[in-house]
């Protein structure tokens, strides 16, 4: 769906009839950049060089980190490569709203939200994370256009949760692409720069992050720098290679017992762990779990392991490393503490319920009491609550 956009900003383009001359934002939409020294469509003057005029459009700690390099090069008067810097976000649930409204606040930035942009005149948009379709009419307002900041190395991972999906799918390479934003659709525009980093072993999305924010905004002001150049020298994303990275639901937290390998639920928690925790069902309660571990080899020699058949899902306490196994379909993950009404241990979870129900039926067999899988009702309120959280915690 296209989102509207406030118009009226600044005097109507002239010049724009048939047979006139293309402007320089329609150059810059064409991924040709400005004309240095031509004129904007409405008789100002398209700037050559910097010091830039920007409007920056962002809502997470990712989109943080740019507008941080941003605004210290405008503090940087000896650089001379940003004279104006304004900030469009969008609304939170938050009292104190999502990180780039708090550092633009607490820097005295002039702040918009969204569909309020401000009525200045612009050099160029950069966008990152956040979120919301732009219009044409939005795009031609800049000169130069509109960059996004995009946390993969497109075309994968198109869409607004790049990150999550690259732990999540097990990815060893990852990077950042700072692209030009078309109308309409998200993340198809011209490559400007992009530069591919490996992924640590067994990061969290939130620990890469931080190190993809820092890289692009880095690339950020490398392009801003000699922006006409880096706007001239833009490519076409390959038409192989796409794939997408939508939001998470809630679902996504339901752990599958019977389908997903210990690999896959690792991966699940260090992608969406810091988000919302992992879900599953327990005597046809919601338990939560808080905190996973690996499973050391030699506890995987225990005879309560080895010595009778065991089904995925299935429960164990560990009392010399006071951990929960449990059983998936290739092997056993380990927990540290669970929700369940309240956070408890795995010893305090093993003693409130575990050992009373084993008392309840001494011949109970471990593979009796187990997890099962959630299955959560679509609910689209539960939906837009899991996107706020997304932005909330970044």
């Amino acid at each position: 769906m296209r989102v509207l956009v406030r118009r009226g900003w600044g005097p109507r383009p002239v010049g724009g009839g048939p047979g006139a001359r293309p402007s320089p934002q329609w150059r810059a939409l064409a991924g040709l950049g400005a004309s240095p020294g031509g004129e904007d469509g409405r008789g100002v003057r398209v700037r050559e060089k910097p010091p830039w005029r920007v409007l920056f459009f962002g809502t997470d700690r990712f989109a943080r980190e740019a507008l941080r390099a941003l605004h210290a090069a405008r503090e940087n008067k000896e650089e001379e490569l940003i004279e104006n810097l304004e900030v469009v976000t969008v609304p939170s649930p938050s009292p104190k709203g999502l990180p780039v409204k708090q550092y633009a606040v607490q820097s005295q930035l002039p702040v918009y939200e969204w569909p309020d942009v401000g009525s200045g005149e612009y050099d160029v948009g950069v966008v990152a994370s956040f979120g919301r379709l732009l219009s044409e009419a939005l795009i031609l307002k800049f000169p130069y256009g509109m960059l996004n900041v995009h946390p993969s190395c497109l075309p994968r991972w198109r869409g607004p949760a790049p990150i999550i999906h690259t732990v999540l799918h097990g990815d060893t390479i990852t990077g950042v692409t700072i692209m030009q934003i078309r109308p309409k659709r998200f993340d198809v525009g011209p490559i400007i720069k992009q530069e591919t980093v490996p992924v640590p072993p067994k990061s969290t999305a939130k620990e890469l992050e931080a190190m993809l924010s820092r890289l692009g905004a880095d690339m950020l002001i490398s392009v801003l720098k000699n922006l006409p150049e880096s706007l001239s020298n833009g490519r076409q994303q390959p038409t192989e290679g796409v794939t997408h990275a939508p939001k998470i639901s809630a679902g996504t937290s339901c752990i599958k017992w019977e389908e997903q390998t210990s690999e896959q639920i690792f991966r699940l928690y260090r992608a969406i762990g810091n988000i919302i925790p992992l879900q599953t069902l327990w005597m046809d309660n919601t338990i939560k779990l808080l905190d996973l571990v690996e499973v050391n080899s030699s506890i995987l020699t225990d005879p309560k392991l080895t010595g009778q058949p065991v089904i995925p899902g299935s429960v164990i306490y560990h009392k010399q490393s006071q951990i929960l196994l449990v059983r998936c379909k290739d092997g056993w993950i380990g927990v540290r503490s669970v929700m369940l009404k309240k956070t408890l241990t795995a010893t305090d979870f093993y003693n409130g319920y575990l050992h009373s129900w084993y008392q309840k039926d001494s011949q109970a067999q471990p593979s009796q009491c187990r997890f099962q899988t959630l299955r959560l009702p679509t609910k689209k309120k539960q939906g837009k609550k899991i996107v706020a959280m997304q932005q909330c915690i970044k």
